[in-house]
């Protein structure tokens, strides 16, 4: 299963550095200017940061998996961290 969030935000490459860095102690999560990678043990989820927008995709084998990578990378992280500036993560179902 998978589903894709677009997250609008002058600053993608520093949120997707600031998410991967964090998460990096916990998981494998490698990243570069313009891409990331957080491998979960229930999914993952890949980042990409364009002009204007953080675009995250997760994948998981299963509903409950998949909502799990949503919550832990959207709503418990990424909108925490981006608070200021008003990030919100909606996931659309692929």
């Amino acid at each position: 299963m998978e589903s894709v969030a677009h997250v609008a935000t002058e600053r993608p490459a520093r949120y997707l550095k600031q998410l991967c860095q964090h998460m990096g102690r916990k998981i494998q999560a490698d990243f570069t200017e313009d891409h990331g990678k957080m491998v979960f043990p229930y999914g993952e989820c890949e980042l990409d940061a364009r002009d204007g927008e953080l675009v995250l995709r997760a994948s998981a084998p299963d509903e409950d998996s998949l909502a799990k990578v949503e919550a832990v990378v959207g709503h418990h992280h990424l909108e925490r961290f981006g608070e200021r500036d008003g990030l919100v993560v909606t996931w659309q179902r692929v």
